[in-house]
């Protein structure tokens, strides 16, 4: 309950903090008044015709000018004269003054908030699904590069302990190098195990041959693999999901317009046998005896001709 009433108090404390205030106000509407009446864009310092960074004097004087322009009985006939010279006024009444001015000077740097029927607003930019879906793209393959970064840096760290394990295993303590090659076993670490003949081993092992400053693993063929940093799958931006899928499906379209192309090269080879075999048998059925093309099985069934890879 407590922490629902500190909620609603924060709740309401910052409502009031980003809540807009009477002289704010002021310089909304004067501005949304200024734009429909001089044109879209007007600020206060382009209708006086003036710098935003001109002094009070030159206020003064542009305020002054623009006035005697705008007076109404300068303008007699004109529809709304008096209030744009009304406006004029207030312009020049909120720029002269240090605290209004230094407001004002706030929004037309960060834009003025448009009303928004309840109030006023800044427009808020909304990203439409592409856009979401591509910043969704690159922030996941992003994390995932990342992490295949630390991946390779910590894997690099465990094969360079695993091979100082073997040397030492195979070298002794004073780490002096022997001729040929020896076999060692280097324990990973984890929970102990029984092996076959139920003793108790301290951990996983791994099988390793050292040859002078060559470490090697054994593979399932008894084939030496080097273990080096080589080991180790490197980071690339080709193995971040979105990257690994667009790959997968170009190869699987090139595949399938390879073997495309090969079924159509085979029944191609196919069609010229079987005009082959028909010319065989016509020659030898002149002589009184039907002989079989070589390419064709028992039962009149034609063998495929293996297709060259």
């Amino acid at each position: 309950m407590r922490l629902m009433n500190l909620f609603f108090v924060l709740a309401a404390f910052a409502a009031a903090v980003v809540a807009w205030d009477k002289l704010d106000h002021e310089i909304f509407d004067l501005v949304s008044a200024i734009e429909t009446s001089e044109g879209k864009g007007t600020t206060f310092y382009s209708w006086l015709d003036i710098s935003p960074s001109a002094s009070t004097n030159e206020i003064a004087k542009a305020y002054r000018k623009k006035s005697v322009q705008l007076h109404p009985d300068k303008n007699p006939g004109i529809k709304n004269a008096h209030e744009r010279f009304s406006r004029l006024g207030v312009v020049s009444k909120i720029l002269r003054d240090q605290e209004t001015r230094k407001r004002y000077d706030f929004f037309y740097k960060n834009g003025v908030p448009r009303w928004r029927g309840t109030g006023y607003y800044y427009s808020r930019f909304r990203p439409g699904l592409g856009t979401v879906f591509v910043f969704l793209v690159i922030l996941t393959s992003s994390l995932q590069y990342l992490v295949q970064k630390l991946n390779y840096r910590r894997d690099l760290a465990r094969i360079d302990w695993i091979i100082q394990q073997a040397r030492s295993a195979a070298w002794g303590a004073k780490l002096i190098p022997t001729d040929g090659q020896r076999k060692v076993k280097v324990n990973l670490g984890g929970p102990s195990r029984l092996d076959e003949d139920g003793n108790t081993l301290a951990g996983r092992t791994v099988d390793l041959v050292v040859e002078g400053n060559a470490v090697f693993m054994v593979d399932s063929d008894g084939e030496l693999v080097p273990l080096d940093s080589t080991t180790a799958a490197a980071p690339s931006l080709k193995r971040t999901w979105f990257l690994a899928i667009i790959g997968s499906v170009y190869h699987k379209l090139v595949k399938r317009g390879d073997t495309g192309t090969g079924d159509q090269a085979l029944e191609e080879v196919e069609g010229e046998e079987g005009e082959s075999g028909t010319d065989s048998t016509t020659s030898s059925g002149r002589g009184g005896k039907t002989v079989r093309s070589a390419a064709t099985m028992a039962g009149g069934r034609r063998r495929k001709v293996a297709r060259k890879r």
